[in-house]
């Protein structure tokens, strides 16, 4: 039973998959808060275009001014 036992904890078949799941779910939670941090910003910005090209839909945006130069 003891050689057993001792097989057993010597035995290190497995460990480097284990260490390769661990580190895929390492790395799928720092996705995870990458996506978090930045879906505010790409919110921000996609509203911001939608509303500049509502009002230049509606003419309400800015226009170059009126002649040239010169």
């Amino acid at each position: 039973m003891k050689a057993t036992l001792a097989q057993f904890w010597n035995d290190e078949d497995g460990i480097t998959a284990l260490e390769y799941g661990l580190i895929a779910g390492m790395v799928a939670v720092a996705l995870i808060v990458a996506v978090g941090a930045f879906t505010g910003s790409l919110k921000g910005m996609f509203e911001d275009l939608g509303t500049k090209l509502d009002n230049a839909k509606a003419g309400t945006g800015t226009t170059p001014p009126a002649g040239g130069a010169g």
